[in-house]
């Protein structure tokens, strides 16, 4: 059975705000918990995890197994009052090799989630090699399914910032930057 994750923090206003916090967590996410739990029980599926499920698929079981990964991966990666303003080490020294700066990485990461057209989600993904690529996902495919490993993910699903946002989806890109929890990232690429 899987489960609601909790959140490590109780607010990450001004950035995303308590009223879409609590509608995106607390309705949305539940949805995909709730509907996933009930598609797996008696099946193949019951008792993978979720990356196993994501691999092997389709349907509406990939679908919920893929919102609650891209959903734990996004919520996690946050913090209102985090340590690290931007990547350090490995991370650092990969993005700055491919992208050439760390502002270039997010300028094309921005433009990617801007251009996305309808629902989904843009990605930082890695390779085996640790070679990273920025992906754009439609509704709730992922890194995952195409083999590879995620590290950083923004929604860009209207309901993650229409609240807020509105329709200013770039708005909303840029603004996130100011609360990811880079330590977290960092350990995801390692």
């Amino acid at each position: 059975m899987f489960t609601l994750i909790e959140l490590p923090y109780a607010s990450l206003a001004p950035v995303i705000s308590d009223q879409t916090l609590s509608f995106h967590h607390g309705k949305h996410l539940q949805t995909y918990v709730d509907n996933l739990n009930k598609l797996i029980a008696g099946t193949e599926f019951e008792g993978l995890d979720l990356e196993e499920i994501i691999r092997k698929a389709s349907g509406g079981i990939f679908n919920n197994a893929g919102q609650i990964l891209n959903h734990e991966m996004y919520f996690s990666q946050f913090a209102p009052d985090r340590s690290l303003p931007a990547p350090t080490g490995n991370l650092l020294a990969q993005i700055v090799k491919q992208w050439g700066s760390f502002e270039a990485f997010q300028a094309e990461f921005e433009a990617k989630g801007t251009a996305l057209f309808g629902s989904g989600w843009v990605w930082l993904q890695a390779d085996a090699e640790g070679t990273l690529t920025i992906g754009q996902y439609a509704n709730a495919d992922n890194p995952v399914a195409h083999g590879l490993r995620p590290i950083l993910t923004f929604d860009v699903w209207e309901h993650a910032y229409y609240l807020d946002y509105q329709n200013r989806r770039a708005a909303q890109l840029k603004e996130l930057w100011k609360i990811v929890d880079w330590a977290v990232v960092e350990k995801r690429y390692q």
